[in-house]
């Protein structure tokens, strides 16, 4: 079986756990991750607008926007980095390119921390995503200008045990889900 074939079979297989996980969730994840946002309080902050069935980071968001700047992913082209647009709970937000939802105006800011989010992970900091590199292209062009600490946000069911990755995949520094927090 070829990588992509692997991939394929892996998104499949983390996609149909991460239904489940979000149809069963009780809303206790954002408890998890408000708690360890609080630890970097005031540090510049990217997080995402949820789609389909990832967990839904915005209440954590929401409560660190009330002590620094929030910003939220915005996809400027194919096979490009992320460029973030500061963010906050009442913000007017559009759908942007690749349908995403972004605000209305953007005000462009440089995050510290990123909210990644999940199909699959695994307990050495790898990540499983759409298949875009979008968060790949974003994570290695930031870490070249300094510290940026990834973390990945998503559901214990979302664990893989072995993931298939290239070389160009970036590591997650910390996972969150609704049960723990894990620091590789």
């Amino acid at each position: 079986m070829t990588l992509e074939e692997q991939k394929k079979a892996a998104r499949a297989s983390a996609f149909a756990r991460r239904k489940a996980a979000f149809e069963a969730q009780n809303g206790a994840a954002c408890d998890v991750l408000s708690t360890v946002l609080a630890s970097y309080c005031g540090t510049p902050l990217a997080g995402y607008m949820p789609i389909n069935t990832e967990i839904d980071p915005r209440p954590a968001m929401a409560e660190a926007s009330a002590h620094g700047v929030v910003g939220v992913p915005v996809i400027k082209a194919t096979a490009t980095p992320l460029k973030f647009a500061k963010w906050g709970p009442e913000m007017e937000m559009v759908v942007g390119p690749f349908k995403a939802q972004i605000p209305n105006k953007i005000e462009w800011i440089a995050p510290e921390i990123i909210l990644v989010p999940l199909v699959a992970w695994d307990l050495q900091g790898g990540r499983l995503g759409y298949g875009g590199g979008f968060y790949d292209r974003t994570l290695e062009t930031l870490r070249a200008r300094g510290p940026v600490l990834a973390i990945g946000f998503g559901f214990d069911a979302q664990r893989a045990y072995e993931l298939p990755l290239e070389p160009t995949d970036q590591m997650l520094d910390m996972i969150v889900t609704e049960n723990q927090v894990l620091k590789i």
